[in-house]
């Protein structure tokens, strides 16, 4: 039998190296895995995002189409999104941290008891929900920063399981006066990530608590194979409509900024829909239903040799690794129905992915290095779209890793350590306080 001596401190160093890269790469590959699963965000009351979603706030960037993607390191305030960021989840979507006491629309709120309820794009297993308010003297003309919040949440549930694709929290909201900032964040259990969403509110004061009267006459008409116009009759309120949201049973699946029409596209052929319009205001309140216009799209006769539209808005989902891009791109339409999508990394055909699948992680890249990719859409009959919009992205270098932390370590003032795949940095001498937990203020983060 053959002996293997370590006798040299090199290859001692290297060993251990090699070893403390693997466990990095493994959490990294849980966290990523994760990252890509799992989307939610506060509908109600409405977010900064979903009132961008819905067209209420304005100018918002690309978290118009995806308000689910605010997700930063968990740990808040010991860690998560940097201050300053913190609207933006580390500032993915950038414009979400513009601040001003002007800047965003406001939901009415009262002190008490206050239902939140989340919309789950992906159920994941979740450790905690958590929910922060401003200090009442608080700068809304100033970034938003952890001296902004009162760091102790006015309500935190713990939370052993997987939620559905709804959750609702009832908490009751400190007192407070004119415009305020709550924080919701939604801690996942498996992952080192959380989703946080900023809902901008409004106390006492002028407060418009009226919603629109329901919008009426609903009816649909031109429909074909894979569209159909409806129009309605408008609605009323005692400030003024800023649009309406359309549904398809309890679905929502478009919204305008005041019109009383839409073309609906991308519908599927042979297909009963059951449309309604809700209408809403600047202050958020929503109106009652209309009526209900039933309808079925046309069956489609002959060969189908027609391609469907080609992708639109291929995007980076949330932020770039050195070694992964997440995508996401709006949805193609097709006379039958699209059936796929093909993933491009420049000419190479990366992977396909199915017709309800509008988001994809390209993985196996290298650092620093510049990459284009695009989608296009396929149906059955194996008609293939036109590329979508060509994504330049260019991979960050790799990160900097540190030894891994440990419990029996004695670490002091700038003792560098890596835990769940961030790197720490000791304020001053500390043994057993694990990185990221919560009261463990000795460790701040660091790129």
């Amino acid at each position: 039998m053959t002996t293997l001596r370590l006798n040299q401190p090199g290859m001692i160093k290297v060993l251990l190296t090699s070893c403390m890269a693997l466990m990095l790469a493994i959490i990294m590959l849980f966290v990523l895995e994760g990252k890509a699963s799992a989307h939610g965000y506060v509908n109600n009351p409405s977010s900064r995002a979903d009132l961008c979603a819905s067209g209420i706030n304005k100018n918002c960037g690309l978290i118009i189409y995806e308000p689910y993607s605010l997700e930063a390191l968990k740990g808040f305030p010991a860690a998560g999104p940097a201050d300053g960021k913190i609207a933006s989840a580390n500032g993915a979507f950038a414009p979400l941290d513009e601040q001003s006491a002007t800047r965003w629309n406001k939901v009415n709120i009262s002190p008490g008891p206050t239902t939140f309820n989340w919309n789950i794009k992906v159920p994941h297993s979740t450790s905690s929900w958590k929910y922060y308010i401003t200090k009442q003297d608080w700068n809304p003309d100033a970034p938003l920063t952890r001296a902004s919040f009162d760091l102790t949440p006015f309500c935190s549930v713990s939370y052993k399981g997987t939620p559905g694709n709804t959750y609702s929290d009832t908490c009751n909201v400190p007192n407070r006066t004119g415009y305020q900032v709550i924080l919701a964040v939604w801690e996942i259990a498996d992952t080192a990530n959380a989703f946080y969403n900023v809902i901008d509110v409004n106390f006492a004061g002028d407060v418009d608590n009226i919603a629109p009267t329901a919008p009426t006459g609903v009816a649909v008409s031109n429909i074909a194979a894979t569209s159909a116009t409806v129009v309605w009759g408008a609605s009323t309120d005692n400030v003024g409509v800023a649009g309406y949201r359309i549904f398809n049973g309890a679905t929502q699946i478009a919204s305008t900024n005041g019109v009383l029409s839409y073309n609906l596209t991308g519908l599927t052929s042979s297909t009963a829909y059951n449309i309604t319009v809700k209408a809403f205001d600047a202050a958020g309140n929503v109106s009652a239903s209309s009526n209900t216009a039933s309808f079925t799209t046309l069956a489609v006769t002959g060969p189908d040799v027609d391609p469907p539209s080609a992708p639109t808005s291929l995007h980076v989902m949330g932020s770039a690794t050195s070694t992964t891009v997440p995508l996401m791109w709006s949805a193609s339409s097709d006379n039958v129905g699209v059936t796929g999508y093909q993933i491009f990394r420049g000419s190479t055909l990366v992977d396909t992915v199915s017709g309800s699948t509008l988001e994809y992680l390209v993985t196996n890249l290298s650092p620093s290095t510049a990459y284009s990719f695009t989608v296009k859409a396929v149906d059955a009959a194996g008609n293939v779209s036109a590329a979508s919009n060509t994504l330049n992205v260019t991979t960050p270098a790799a990160p900097t890793t540190y030894p891994a932390w440990s419990a029996s370590t004695v670490y002091v003032g700038g003792n560098k350590v890596t835990h769940n795949g961030v790197n720490y940095e000791a304020k001053w001498w500390t043994l057993g306080e694990t990185p990221g937990s919560s009261g463990a203020d000795v460790w701040k983060v660091i790129p």
